[in-house]
């Protein structure tokens, strides 16, 4: 038993080690309380570390004179493989898209399994090391710097009140308005305007979500319903 694990304590070691880098990235996953956390990132490492293994020893028992096996042809299928893995912590909420973050780490675990089985421990490492950084660090810069988000406002009121009115209140320096849809029921005699807005804003966006619809209510305007939602 001692021969066995002496001849196979190098391969014992990458595995443990991807186990171990990968549940570093899992265990961040998992504090944000994502669907794919610390034992998904763990084992999805290890995994790859295993099947990277198992490809450098089939070609080296398997090759024949003059047909030389190719150590690759197992670890390729990682790629692929974990790209259904990834599709399956993506959510589509209406119009938003969930889990592309977690998606992309998965993909990442399975390169550093794949780094660390194949006995690259430098490379593993360092990249464990920057993806924490991009997933921490980076979250917490975001703060610092206004970018573009996207909503949409519904705002539905009598059908006499013109849209272009509605526009002229919603429109700001931070806000842009990218199109205007307008519904009008004539024998409900409302119309609906709904407002596609493109957001450049720094922090929570959907603080100005209130000052909008603070200033529909304070115009002169007779509004009946107002709406605000993520795209």
């Amino acid at each position: 038993m001692s021969i066995v694990f002496l001849q196979y304590s190098d391969f014992f070691i990458r595995m443990l080690l991807a186990a171990i880098l990968g549940g570093l990235i899992g265990f961040e996953r998992d504090v944000h309380g994502r669907a794919a956390g610390l034992r998904t990132h763990l084992l999805v490492s290890l995994g790859s570390a295993v099947f990277t293994i198992l490809s450098e020893l089939i070609s080296q028992t398997s090759s024949a004179p003059g047909f030389p096996a190719d150590p690759a042809r197992i670890a390729a299928q990682i790629v692929s493989g974990i790209g259904f893995l990834g599709a399956g912590v993506i959510v589509k909420e209406g119009a938003s898209v969930r889990g592309l973050t977690t998606a992309a780490c998965l993909w990442g675990a399975a390169a550093i399994g794949m780094a660390a089985g194949s006995g690259h421990y430098e490379i593993a490492i360092v990249t464990t090391a920057i993806s924490l950084t991009s997933l921490v660090f980076l979250k917490f810069m975001e703060r610092f710097y206004p970018k573009d988000t996207y909503r949409m406002l519904s705002v539905r009121a009598p059908i006499e009140v013109d849209s272009t009115e509605i526009i002229e209140i919603v429109k700001d320096k931070r806000i842009k308005v990218l199109s205007c849809d307008i519904e009008k029921n004539y024998k409900t005699k409302t119309t609906v305007t709904k407002l596609s807005i493109r957001l450049h804003y720094r922090g929570v966006t959907d603080k100005l979500a209130h000052g909008i619809i603070n200033s529909l209510e304070e115009s002169s305007l007779s509004l009946d319903e107002v709406s605000w939602e993520h795209l």
